[in-house]
């Protein structure tokens, strides 16, 4: 039986136009009298861009068939940066529009999930947190206490984010790679 749009689901991966697209919201939609119709949010895995496409509820669509394993991250290169597969050992490159802000979250050396079409690899698969140690903030004001004052860090990867004004050089703080959030600090 062929695939409709009605089998879209968060999380599916289609093919539409030659790009792979995965769904982030989708809405079945039947108004009134009229046919049915899903209404979808897809975010290209090429580019990071997201597009809201109708469908018709019985529009064909081609489901992409994905793989992930398990890697690591080795270094970047003016390429773009260099994974290895650590069942194969083999070395692969992901360019810089294929992962995007998702490297400041991955440290050399980092375990992540990579995922692959037709045997090329296609994004990176980020935990819901990472660790990171921050490498450069202003020092916390003294007898600044209240519990909601952030102030601007670096992270060990380069990235910015705030934390709170407690929070020092060398620290190891847990951040949310979905908002870029601080969660915690560790202990």
């Amino acid at each position: 039986m062929p695939n409709v749009a009605t089998d879209i689901r968060k999380g599916s991966v289609l093919i539409l136009d030659g790009d792979l697209f995965v769904c982030t919201e989708f809405q079945h939609k039947t108004p009134g009298n009229l046919r049915g119709n899903v209404q979808a949010k897809l975010k290209s895995l090429r580019d990071g861009r997201s597009i809201q496409r109708k469908f018709s509820s019985t529009e064909r669509v081609d489901f992409a068939f994905l793989d992930k394993r398990p890697c690591e991250y080795l270094y970047k290169e003016s390429a773009g940066y260099v994974f290895m597969d650590t069942e194969s050992y083999e070395q692969f490159h992901l360019a810089e529009d294929q992962v995007g802000e998702q490297m400041g979250y991955i440290v050399e050396n980092a375990q992540v999930a990579v995922t692959f079409h037709e045997g090329n690899p296609v994004s990176v698969e980020l935990p819901a947190s990472v660790e990171l140690k921050v490498t450069h903030t202003e020092p916390g004001v003294k007898g600044d206490t209240v519990s909601n004052v952030f102030k601007p860090a670096t992270l060990e990867t380069g990235l910015e984010v705030k934390v709170p004004n407690h929070i020092s050089i060398g620290d190891v703080v847990r951040i949310s790679t979905e908002t870029g959030d601080f969660l915690g600090r560790k202990q």
